[in-house]
């Protein structure tokens, strides 16, 4: 049965907050937990726990991930090389035989400007994936503190089991110190005595079964807090104080109440608002997609480095040159031309070559989708499926957690109507033990009647046992699938 953090978290603060009784069959130098220390132990060293948070954090790294695709990406490159032979200048574009070394440093970055909201829909359901990831924690948790708390309230009931079952053996051993006195003054028969040595090996052997029971109980909560078997281990009991506790509640208010605190339930139900998300999404990759790309690039070769020309930045200078001669006459050709001012440097070094070979550009990309072998349409399609999907399991939730408050409450209810009958019980059997015990040792009843009424109160004393720990505990969960905080 699935529980809320904090249904299970006020279970180990009601069952730890009563007055603690002193034990008397406490184990020689073992350390007494509470259970408080039980759970917290049990949810440290559980796997199922740590599984949980490894899963948790997955989905925290998916979030996370979904945001960072809203920011542009950013590329860099750098590449060095060696040519021999012929070859391509990168700097000139003109064929050169000498070895080349060269450089090239680029940087690109692209972002997508609208893809149909594509990614803050993406976002949206890795987010509502991640509070659904949480609650399963929760969940997870709480199974984990549920099955403790069982153990040990277990664990407990074996004690008073133990009790009783020393109980009775001290009675019926003091029983049969007077009936041993009485036979031997004549009082009562021989067959009286071997009755009540017969009863008391009973009695011994039923305390032998109390405490097998006991350590199998403790072992089975060693197992739960992942302690080893050889490990020293003895627990707090609560001295609970059973009051009369009424039903105000009604199943279908009980109900209500679990579903706004329930864990499973806030899964269910965010699992199918990231998938709403998630078909928003998917649905995104049917429009058309506008991105933008932009990038810069630079080099530098060794075939450069030789003597160049480099512009001064001045208005060109007209400039009358000699062309050529006229056939036959010999006359000069001349043309008016423009010269370039500048100077000419012995080299052309890395850093110059960079910054003159720098070359930026920025593109954009619209991307309709026509025809992609329905590959999109498909995931569209898939995702309101998975949106069904969790709708139903939705539903199942629900569905399951009717089912245990419903049968919590009738476990209540009749846990309550028990626990009032045994009380009964045990007034009656009390009473009716003292006056058979009071005529047996008068010796106006005989020893199968005192047998009798001394096996009906002690069995009617562990059903009290019984009852008190189920009566208080099915009430407690019932308080605790409405949130409230319950103390004795």
């Amino acid at each position: 049965m699935k529980r809320n953090v904090t249904l299970t978290l006020l279970l180990v603060l009601t069952l730890t907050t009563g007055r603690l009784a002193a034990q008397t069959d406490s184990i020689p130098g073992t350390r007494v937990w509470t259970l408080r220390e039980c759970v917290d132990y049990a949810l440290q060293s559980s796997l199922a726990v740590k599984r949980s948070e490894l899963d948790v954090e997955v989905s925290r790294i998916d979030y996370n991930l979904a945001r960072w695709s809203m920011v542009p990406t950013l590329n860099g490159s750098a590449s060095y090389g060696f040519n021999w032979g012929r070859s391509i200048n990168p700097v000139t574009n003109l064929f050169t035989t000498q070895e080349i070394r060269s450089n090239q440093l680029a940087a690109q970055s692209n972002v997508m400007l609208f893809n149909g909201l594509r990614i803050q829909n993406e976002i949206k359901q890795n987010r509502y994936n991640l509070d659904a990831s949480e609650a399963d924690l929760e969940n997870v948790r709480n199974d984990v503190i549920i099955n403790v708390v069982t153990l040990y309230v277990n664990v407990i009931f074996n004690k008073e089991l133990l009790d009783n079952a020393r109980l009775q053996l001290s009675s019926s051993q003091a029983q049969l110190q007077r009936t041993r006195v009485q036979v031997q003054l004549g009082a009562l028969p021989m067959s009286d005595q071997l009755n009540l040595e017969a009863e008391v090996a009973s009695n011994e052997l039923n305390v032998v079964n109390q405490e097998n029971a006991l350590a199998l109980s403790l072992l089975q909560l060693k197992q739960a807090m992942q302690l080893p078997a050889t490990a020293e281990l003895d627990v707090e009991v609560p001295e609970l104080a059973v009051e009369d506790l009424i039903l105000d509640e009604t199943r279908e208010e009980i109900f209500q109440t679990a579903l706004r605190v329930m864990p499973e339930i806030r899964a269910a139900d965010l699992r199918v608002e990231g998938w709403e998300h998630g078909i928003k999404a998917a649905r995104g990759n049917l429009l058309p997609r506008l991105s933008m790309f932009g990038s810069l690039t630079t080099n530098y070769s060794s075939a450069s480095d030789g003597p160049h020309f480099v512009p001064s930045g001045d208005d060109p200078v007209p400039v009358i040159q000699e062309i050529g001669y006229v056939e036959g006459t010999g006359q000069r050709v001349l043309a008016n031309t423009f010269e370039t001012p500048g100077v000419m440097e012995e080299t052309y070094g890395r850093r110059q070559q960079f910054e003159d070979n720098l070359f930026r550009s920025l593109n954009f990309t619209l991307s309709i989708p026509v025809f992609n072998g329905m590959q999109a349409r498909s995931a569209y399609q898939r995702s309101m499926i998975a949106r069904n999907q969790a709708e139903i399991n939705r539903a199942e939730v629900r569905n399951a957690l009717r089912q245990e408050v419903e049968t919590a409450y009738n476990d209540a209810v009749a846990a309550q109507k028990t626990y009032q009958s045994a009380l009964q019980q045990v007034a009656a059997r009390e009473e009716a033990f003292r006056s058979i015990q009071a005529r047996y040792n008068s010796g106006a009843s005989n020893y199968f009647e005192y047998q009798l009424a001394e096996s009906q109160l002690f069995q009617a004393r562990s059903d009290l046992s019984r009852a008190k720990y189920n009566f208080v505990f099915r009430k407690k969960i019932l308080d605790f699938y409405q949130n409230k905080p319950v103390d004795f």
